[in-house]
């Protein structure tokens, strides 16, 4: 996972409320496991349109987090799969 891990990282730390600090661990936890912060960070990574749209208003459903997590999965692995393998 290397460089996208990294790429991930680094977005996490800098862009929304995680950058400013201001939010206790368990605001921000809920944040990003409810998956809408990390398919951003993951449209920014790879911008190409998909056809599936994230659920914005999880509150607290754990079917909503599943399927925008699902999402997110997906994505990756169509940007793995997308990408050329360096040999």
């Amino acid at each position: 996972l290397g460089g996208f891990q990294e790429r991930v990282q680094a977005r996490v730390k800098t862009f929304g409320p995680f950058g400013s600090g201001n939010q206790d661990n368990l605001t921000m936890y809920m944040d990003l496991a409810d998956g809408i912060f990390l398919n951003q960070i993951m449209l920014q990574i790879d911008p190409r349109p998909t056809n599936q749209r994230i659920n914005k208003h999880v509150n607290n459903d754990v079917n909503l987090r599943i399927q925008n997590l699902t999402i997110l999965v997906r994505n990756i692995k169509t940007y793995y799969q997308a990408k050329p393998i360096l040999r």
